[in-house]
């Protein structure tokens, strides 16, 4: 790929989500996210591999799935309401088939399957922009509409992804396969605290994004791709692996890391919301 084409295709990606993010009315989010995701595509593919073409497939049937279901529910909704605005979203069923939607742009349970498979195929550096830059504007557009949907759909959601993404990651020995987990798991506080605190939500897509970012620059840096390559990488650089180690525990969540700060507020949230035995199955 010539360095034309990777300005125009990164110009694509970051004016879609700019645009997804900033839009009022239905259509234009829609095309903002066509945009990230065609423009996406040749990032996926550019290695020359039978698995970097699977993943490119895979992840542009389900994006594309994910946004005829985005196209139906605007309509419905536009057909009943009369209006293409997005806080407007007012129709049950409509709602429902948009937080599905956007569930599976973000790759959160249960239809995460793509998204481990996407990043087993890919680089490290489209794996780190499909699991950051790449779930900015989903997050915003469910951030925009979480006061219409149905917190049982976004609870059961939040839990599920909670669930496969801490079991996922367990039997795993490939690192992007274990990040693509890790971003599952994580996607699922996102969503379970969206329904009864948004502002929260946004914080810990954040600081998941903060965290992730570093951990994938130095599996890029040190050339790792499996647990047993980061066991023996100490040898050259043990102030890296100490990095990776540390950004990996406080990404999981552990006490004295960042990463527990907002899983802890949210905790506090969902019981102060009388909500105890779905804070208990959190953790």
């Amino acid at each position: 790929i010539t360095p034309t084409s990777m300005t125009i295709i990164f110009l694509g990606i970051t004016i879609g989500t700019i645009m997804t993010m900033s839009s009022s009315n239905w259509l234009m989010a829609w095309i903002g996210l066509e945009l990230n995701m065609l423009a996406i595509l040749p990032i996926i593919s550019k290695p020359k591999t039978t698995r970097a073409s699977e993943a490119t497939t895979k992840y542009f049937l389900t994006q594309a799935i994910a946004s005829a279901m985005m196209l139906l529910s605007s309509t419905m909704n536009a057909w009943q309401t009369g209006n293409w605005n997005i806080l407007e979203l007012k129709n049950k069923f409509s709602t429902t088939i948009m937080a599905l939607s956007l569930m599976m742009k973000m790759g959160a349970a249960p239809i995460h399957f793509w998204l481990p498979e996407v990043l087993q195929g890919t680089t490290l550096q489209t794996a780190l922009l499909i699991t950051t830059w790449q779930k900015i504007a989903p997050v915003t557009l469910m951030y925009m509409i979480s006061n219409n949907i149905q917190p049982t759909i976004l609870v059961s959601a939040g839990i599920l992804s909670m669930i496969i993404g801490g079991l996922g990651g367990i039997n795993q020995t490939q690192l992007r396969k274990m990040m693509a987990y890790s971003s599952i798991n994580n996607l699922g506080w996102t969503i379970t605290i969206m329904a009864f605190f948004p502002n929260m939500a946004l914080m810990n897509i954040f600081t998941y994004i903060i965290m992730t970012t570093p951990i994938f620059l130095m599996m890029t840096n040190m050339s790792t791709k499996t647990l047993q390559n980061l066991s023996t990488t100490w040898t050259t650089s043990m102030t890296m692996t100490l990095s990776i180690t540390l950004l990996m525990l406080s990404t999981s969540g552990l006490p004295p890391f960042t990463g527990f700060m907002p899983k802890m507020l949210i905790l506090n949230e969902l019981i102060s919301q009388k909500l105890t035995t779905l804070a208990t199955l959190a953790i």
